[in-house]
């Protein structure tokens, strides 16, 4: 009668080293298993907060797990970089990443303990979200040209409004400003939410500000729109000459990225990778944020990172002279 001999000690273990094994790829492929964070550097309500959200929602859906915005605005976008370049490359937490604007905090202040080029992976390009330079509607200036006459006529009496010390807000109007000649004095809030109810009362003359945050008091008849700082016009304001064809010499495409801290595994980046595609091109999520000023552009992360490299090539040079030095 055949007789089944118990399993030998080296059989037992290698059947355990199979289990653990098929049970780590099961763990592997069932990221996400738990709700991941998208953090940011500015505050509710601007631009960056809009595209954030939007493209968190429908991440979300691929993902099957809720996508959670974190808001760490302050120090010209540092405080947000630095607390994610902090956070453990797990993939469970994103980084929403307004690129002009870090190149432009690399450039203006003194080295922080993190940097976009050095302690992120690019999981894709994601949209351009132009600024446009705005005045109270009750400025009598209807163009660039009439604010450059206004200000030098009265030189030193004029502030303009920004994001923040060293945000791309801030640096575009002391571009403006060293182009153009004119004095004046920066008045920096945290973000557009808290500068557009000063500029609209009249306490600053001008703000380079993001289009879906200043649209709607240009609608409302509150502000003006006097030219778009993008390098060429934009379809929804095909009538807004951009700031290069008003006479100052410079452009701002403003580029953002969904980025994950560097060491964070291949595996989760391509999942992360491919809900970042399917929300960025979504037709209805397209025209939804195309209407409120918002370009949605999927960029290969290998592909965004040459985007990454030449805007702080840029903005460095763009810094230096324009001699805005931040502490």
């Amino acid at each position: 009668m055949f007789q089944q001999s118990l399993p030998t000690p080296c059989l037992r273990r290698a059947g355990v080293a199979l289990l653990l094994a098929a049970a780590s790829v099961a763990a592997r492929a069932e990221y996400p298993d738990k709700p991941i964070t998208m953090m940011l550097s500015f505050p509710p309500a601007g631009a960056t907060d809009i595209l954030a959200r939007a493209i968190g929602q429908k991440m979300s859906e691929t993902l099957r797990q809720s996508v959670v915005i974190e808001n760490k605005p302050g120090a010209g976008g540092n405080i947000g970089l630095i607390a994610a370049a902090k956070a453990a490359p797990d993939g469970y937490t994103t980084y929403m990443a307004a690129v002009t604007n870090a190149a432009i905090a690399a450039a203006a202040y003194p080295p922080q303990s993190a940097h976009l080029q050095k302690d992120f992976v690019a999981v894709a390009g994601v949209a351009i979200v132009p600024h446009m330079l705005v005045v109270p509607a009750a400025l009598p200036a209807q163009n660039v040209t009439q604010l450059v006459a206004l200000l030098k006529s009265q030189p030193g009496k004029h502030n303009f409004a920004s994001q923040g010390p060293g945000t791309l807000s801030h640096l575009e109007s002391e571009v403006f400003k060293s182009t153009t000649g004119v004095q004046m004095t920066h008045i920096p809030y945290k973000g557009s939410s808290q500068a557009l109810p000063d500029l609209m009362s009249g306490s600053s003359s001008m703000m380079f500000d993001s289009i879906p945050a200043s649209m709607p008091h240009v609608k409302a008849g509150k502000l003006r729109v006097l030219a778009v700082a993008s390098s060429k016009r934009l379809a929804m304001l095909p009538d807004v000459p951009t700031i290069a064809e008003s006479g100052v010499n410079f452009s701002a495409d403003n580029f953002f990225a969904l980025m994950v801290p560097r060491g964070t595994p291949p595996q989760a980046i391509a999942t992360l990778n491919r809900a970042v595609r399917a929300a960025v091109e979504s037709p209805d999520l397209k025209q939804r944020l195309l209407d409120q000023g918002v370009e949605l552009r999927y960029t290969p992360g290998e592909d965004f990172a040459k985007v990454v490299d030449e805007e702080f090539r840029t903005w460095g040079k763009v810094v230096q002279q324009a001699k805005v030095r931040l502490e």
